[in-house]
């Protein structure tokens, strides 16, 4: 490369050397502007930019990774006669499931600590669970609850 650049007439070298100094000056200015433009906007701009490209990052890869609902929520009723569930059962499930301690489903469903006790341990033999969290599991697998 450098032998043909040698090799180059009069003419050459000049566009060649024009070229160069073209190119160079062009990086200067779009180097200029750069720090220009770093100065001119706060930082709080650029972490704002970021930020969004993370939240939509994140908002794409979260709906690319959940489930889609399959319409609307339709309760097993089969699965609750086969299993031999009560309606009281069923609504100490719900309450099972939405987090609630026993003295809370007693106290949302205006019965004893004592029958709420009673109603789990049934729907434990019933679904053949030993925990809370099994129960839950199990009862939405077989859509029992939501």
């Amino acid at each position: 490369m450098l032998r043909d650049i040698c090799q180059l007439s009069g003419m050459g070298k000049t566009a060649l050397l024009y070229a160069l100094l073209l190119a160079g000056a062009a990086t200067l200015l779009g180097w200029i502007e750069y720090h220009h433009l770093v100065r001119t906007i706060s930082t709080e701009f650029y972490i704002l930019v970021i930020a969004m490209g993370f939240a939509g990052l994140g908002l794409w890869v979260g709906h690319r990774l959940t489930a889609r609902s399959r319409g609307p929520f339709e309760i097993n009723h089969a699965a609750i006669t086969a299993l031999g569930l009560t309606a009281r059962e069923c609504e100490v499930l719900e309450q099972l499931a939405g987090g609630h301690s026993n003295k809370e489903i007693a106290r949302a469903l205006d019965i004893s600590p004592n029958t709420v006790k009673t109603h789990v341990a049934r729907l434990y033999d019933k679904l053949e669970v030993q925990r809370r969290t099994q129960a839950i599991d199990k009862a939405r697998r077989l859509s029992l609850i939501r």
